[in-house]
């Protein structure tokens, strides 16, 4: 099934991103599944055809299994080829150490394999990336650096579509990740400082789920050695203390290996791990 025609409005978004794509050869898409590489995608998909069109999705323990199943789900959708690579940033020393430029590193490992090997034999003349505007001036996200070094397009943020733009091409494209909540990889759950390992993330992963299946439309897992951190959307925050829930929520934070489960009064946070220490060190 062929994705909707796009309304005016975002028909005028559409043909400024336009712009920014390739006008001969095949663009590989760095793809996670969120609103902003799904809709890159879409767009791309429209303008250049399906057959100029390869999304490429990095596979890692730190993408949710969940998310890989809507990320393929969405390039369904859209009609897209989708090829899965392997990327193995727990190898990275950087990446490991968890310090505040760990997107970089995470970044690096995807672009360094999405190589020449790979361009060539997929037929590739670029490769782009969903960043928008508005991610282009937040200081916390280092992976812009990596795709600068590897000479990756960002079409969204060069036309100007900021996030709000992206969610209403996404509407008009009837994706469903048009409305879906910002999902950063697992390893965001760990504090900075702390090292990455597969153990924690599975950790995080596994509550994280129970959490999605107990109806919480988002929610972090704060991983703090023994201490699982739970953000939820300050709405539902009344829902984690009913008894069968909280129970629900304390036995399965038991088997993921935690020793206790509380629940941040606060709300979700995105972002404020990498921000305070930021902001200590003088960046912002």
């Amino acid at each position: 099934m062929p994705l909707p025609q796009p309304a005016a409005v975002a028909g005028k978004l559409i043909d400024r991103v336009a712009k920014h794509l390739p006008a001969e050869g095949r663009l590989g898409i760095a793809y996670s599944g969120g609103v902003d590489s799904a809709t890159l995608l879409a767009i791309a998909h429209h303008v250049l055809g399906p057959d100029r069109v390869l999304a490429i999705m990095a596979v890692s323990p730190s993408l949710a299994s969940r998310e890989k199943a809507l990320a393929l789900d969405t390039a369904e959708f859209i009609g897209a080829q989708v090829i899965q690579i392997t990327t193995d940033e727990q190898a990275v020393e950087g990446y490991r150490a968890n310090d505040v430029d760990r997107c970089y590193f995470c970044k690096k490992e995807m672009f360094e394999v999405i190589d020449d090997s790979l361009i060539q034999a997929h037929g590739l003349s670029a490769v782009a990336y969903g960043e928008n505007a508005d991610d282009s001036t937040r200081i916390d996200r280092p992976g812009a650096r990596a795709a600068t070094e590897h000479g990756v397009l960002r079409p969204l943020s060069d036309a100007g579509l900021s996030k709000a733009d992206v969610r209403s091409v996404a509407r008009a494209f009837q994706l469903p990740v048009a409305d879906k909540p910002a999902a950063p990889c697992l390893a965001s759950r760990i504090p900075h400082g702390h090292e990455v390992t597969e153990e924690k993330l599975k950790q995080v992963e596994a509550l994280e789920l129970t959490l999605y299946q107990l109806g919480f439309s988002d929610s972090r897992v704060r991983h703090h050695g023994d201490i699982a951190r739970i953000e939820l959307l300050v709405g539902e925050i009344p829902r984690a203390t009913a008894p069968e829930v909280s129970a629900e929520i304390q036995a399965s934070s038991a088997r993921a290996g935690f020793t206790y489960a509380v629940v941040d009064l606060r709300g979700i946070q995105s972002g404020a791990m990498t921000l305070s220490i930021l902001n200590a060190k003088g960046s912002l």
